[in-house]
């Protein structure tokens, strides 16, 4: 458990990540490694199943410590913002479903935090965006390689070119959010999904996670060589034995999966 992050895992097998630094979770060096903690404990965390990162009823995360950030030169800039680089390409390659929980504001370093999870349920009054150019810099922990993957190139270079924000209504439009509840059902319906994720095929989510985010970054051929590879895999569990069975023999949606 860290100062400002921590993490738990409930019966159900869905996992929480939940920052907590006062008054907007401003990510410093000290909350990018605590998350990096809670992140590597998850990994190998036989009973986590799913996770939510959650940054409370009021505001998910407003950015980065700009007082820490104004003091670095270029030399330990360039290791600071790697060590943030490194803890969010870690979340995303978590072999769980990750789902942020937005509450607030997702801006800056908080977007960035969010863009790595693998879905985002946001709040009706939640803004998002990636300010950084209003300081006289750019995105750094991942905002110019992730938001264009997920919203096409055109609307993230004038996302990040304006630096302004975006309102739930149109982060959905856009697809920057996949879902938009009341604010205070923000954190319930995250774990109600990572739940169905939990009690799903694991295994099988865990697959097709992989052959998504590797296939991003090899052309067509390559990524249908990954998927390939890890369907014919999955004819080796258990998982597919029941879910094959169960269909045949009372339709769709009715398996009981072990996640093995």
């Amino acid at each position: 458990m860290g100062e400002f992050v921590n993490h738990e895992v409930s019966d159900n097998g869905v996992a929480t990540i939940r920052l907590d630094r006062p008054k907007v979770n401003a990510l410093n060096e000290q909350v990018a490694t605590e998350i990096g903690e809670a992140v590597d404990a998850l990994a190998v965390d036989e009973n986590a199943r799913a996770v939510v990162v959650w940054g409370g009823e009021r505001v998910f995360a407003a950015g980065a410590d700009i007082k820490e950030m104004a003091s670095q030169d270029t030399t330990t800039m360039y290791r600071y913002i790697g060590r943030f680089q490194n803890v969010f390409t870690r979340l995303e390659q978590l072999p769980q479903v990750t789902i942020a929980a937005i509450t607030g504001y997702a801006l800056g370093g908080g977007c960035e935090l969010a863009l790595a999870c693998d879905l985002r349920i946001c709040a009706e009054d939640s803004q998002l965006g990636q300010p950084e150019i209003l300081l006289g810099v750019m995105p750094g922990a991942g905002g110019t390689q992730r938001l264009p993957r997920l919203v096409g190139v055109g609307r993230a270079k004038e996302l990040i070119y304006s630096g302004r924000f975006v309102a739930a209504d149109e982060a959905l439009a856009i697809g920057l959010v996949n879902e938009v509840v009341s604010p205070d059902g923000v954190y319930e319906r995250a774990l109600e999904l990572a739940g169905r994720f939990a009690a799903g095929p694991t295994v099988a989510l865990m697959a097709a996670k992989q052959a998504i985010q590797q296939g991003l970054d090899v052309d067509v051929g390559t990524g249908l060589a990954l998927e390939r590879q890890g369907f014919a895999a999955l004819f080796s569990t258990e998982d597919q034995r029941i879910g094959m069975e169960s269909f045949a023999e009372k339709g769709p949606g009715k398996a009981k999966f072990t996640g093995r």
